[in-house]
């Protein structure tokens, strides 16, 4: 081999490098740095999530606003007129679809990134990224329907206040970014668990969807909290959405008083459940391949 070759070759592969990929050292190793460094492909997620959804339906967006609509009605005629449940002389309508906005961006970020090694195998089988940038995608894209039902059940509020109803927004207002982020991480949490798991344990995504069912009527959506028997309170307080719903519907209605100590305990149980998600998402991420 001649000189010129050689020169060529260290032209062709200089000595710095733009990236280091290196094997993560801890199960705990979360390179937010790195995460950041990929935004832009996360943004691509998030537009793929959004628009995919609901590309090739007839309604399209409207849907965000049509779903929380009709259960909204079906809970109204079910829960309030036939079985005649008291929602604390709040007017039903209210009362549901305030429960419905929160519990539906939970629900649906803990269905989307429960799928997220499933759903995405073909992917991460071919090109590198962090694997994290995906449930963290899913989080954002559902943000944004989560913030159309937002407004739309802000304006039911506005209208039922013009009506002359007791019901009135409050300076708790200020507490809703928080509810979101702990919802957020409520989802991601329980659904990167999950998501590691199905690797090896198919069933768990059918008992997903049934499992989030049952957990919605175990959480005060179609009842307040008042009304619940003494005996089975502390079921119902030690669910970590219990705070978080009753606090959402507090600061929009103006009804009921915020428990802290609840609230607190909502995002204690988030912070853990996050670290022990990211640990099993980190371990399975290394092995997944050879599973799916």
């Amino acid at each position: 081999m001649n000189t010129t070759t050689i020169e060529n070759q260290q032209n062709t592969y200089p000595d710095e490098w733009t990236m280091i990929m290196r094997p993560k050292r801890s199960l705990l190793d979360v390179n937010l740095r790195e995460l950041w460094q990929y935004r832009d492909l996360i943004t691509l997620f998030v537009r793929r999530d959004f628009v995919s959804k609901y590309k090739q339906t007839i309604l399209g967006p409207l849907w965000f606003i049509i779903q929380p609509l009709l259960t909204t009605i079906m809970f109204t005629i079910i829960f309030g007129n036939i079985a005649g449940i008291s929602t604390g002389g709040i007017p039903k309508v209210l009362f549901y679809m305030s429960g419905i906005v929160g519990w539906t961006y939970f629900s649906t970020c803990l269905n989307d990134t429960s799928q997220t090694f499933i759903k995405n195998a073909s992917i991460f089988g071919k090109v590198y990224f962090p694997r994290l940038a995906l449930p963290i995608s899913v989080v954002i894209s559902n943000l944004v329907s989560f913030l159309i039902q937002f407004i739309f059940l802000c304006c039911f509020l506005v209208y039922f206040m013009i009506q002359g109803s007791d019901v009135a927004p409050n300076l708790l207002v200020l507490w809703i970014p928080v509810l979101v982020v702990i919802m957020a991480g409520l989802g991601l949490g329980f659904g990167i668990i999950i998501s590691s798991m199905t690797t090896k344990y198919r069933d768990l995504t059918h008992l997903v969807t049934f499992g989030v069912t049952l957990w919605m009527y175990a959480t005060p959506i179609i009842y307040p909290l008042s009304e619940i028997p003494e005996k089975f309170k502390i079921l119902v307080i030690a669910n970590p959405m219990t705070p978080v719903i009753e606090t959402f519907k507090t600061a929009l209605l103006g009804v009921g008083e915020i428990n802290y100590l609840q609230l607190l305990y909502s995002v204690g149980f988030m912070i853990v459940l996050l670290a022990v998600g990211i640990v099993i998402f980190n371990k399975v991420e290394k092995t997944f391949m050879d599973t799916v």
